[in-house]
């Protein structure tokens, strides 16, 4: 899986088409979609138009709710296939736990028997705690490959990174340069490192990911931003500088709270 990636919430339909091939154009090898997105047709169609290789590419998809069990995991593969005109996704995602529905496990269930069928490539889950993951691996003995979390420095999630390295799992950020009442874009810390590096703030934050093994999926639907976004491999963040910029975290109670949000 690429390092860092597409994300194309809330795009619709024609923007994500647009935005998928101005990615690939510009060196993106993964694109990360959802069924609550409403846009896997559009994201379909983009990696189609871009003209690379359908092995080359990396696509991520996720399902709701509604097919939290383990015959309906696949149901809601076969539906976010048909829309993004796919064989396969690289990795499929629980998008939500869904507690008080308490369907997870089933529907973690019916993900392990899609990757031992060969229907998908790798599996994982979106926005569950260590204790939801402690539960799924307790009565399946089943690691997943990936949990994506909502991350950034303003919301380090210091126990979930933990808990993910502890188990093998790797953590992917989701809003990995925030927004909103969590815009880290705006901290003066970061706007220091971007005039004492000569980046973007955007490109301190994404490779304050980097350096701490984190897969980010920052979105844009700039071609510029897109550029930059991804152009984060060549230097480096001093130690001190990691951990001046972890230390803006304002705790897990800042993120959003997955035992009651979701879809």
């Amino acid at each position: 899986m690429p390092q860092l990636g597409l994300g194309t919430s809330p795009m619709k339909d024609r923007d994500a088409e647009r935005v998928v091939v101005a990615a690939i154009e510009t060196g993106y090898r993964l694109v990360d979609t959802a069924e609550n997105y409403g846009n896997e047709r559009g994201v379909g169609l983009g990696l189609r138009a871009s003209g690379v290789p359908r092995d080359e590419l990396f696509v991520t998809t996720k399902f709701n709710r509604k097919w939290h069990g383990v015959d309906r995991a696949a149901k809601a593969l076969d539906a976010s296939l048909g829309r993004l005109g796919l064989d396969y996704v690289d990795l499929l995602l629980i998008h939500w736990p869904n507690p008080q529905q308490d369907r997870y496990v089933e529907a973690w269930q019916g993900l392990v028997q899609l990757l031992e069928q060969g229907r998908v490539r790798a599996i994982g889950m979106s926005n569950f705690k260590p204790a939801h993951l402690e539960r799924v691996v307790a009565e399946t003995s089943v690691e997943p490959d990936v949990n994506q979390i909502q991350l950034s420095p303003l919301l380090a999630r210091v126990a979930a990174r933990e808990h993910h390295q502890a188990h093998g799992i790797v953590t992917q950020s989701w809003s990995p340069i925030g927004g909103g009442k969590n815009d880290v874009l705006q901290e003066a810390l970061v706007k220091d490192l971007a005039q004492k590096y000569d980046k973007t703030p955007a490109q301190i934050v994404l490779r304050w990911h980097i350096e701490l093994g984190l897969a980010p999926i920052p979105k844009s639907g700039n071609p510029e931003r897109l550029r930059q976004n991804i152009d984060v491999f060549d230097f480096s963040l001093s130690t001190d500088d990691i951990t001046a910029m972890s230390a803006l975290d304002r705790g897990e109670s800042a993120a959003t709270d997955s035992d009651t949000a979701g879809h």
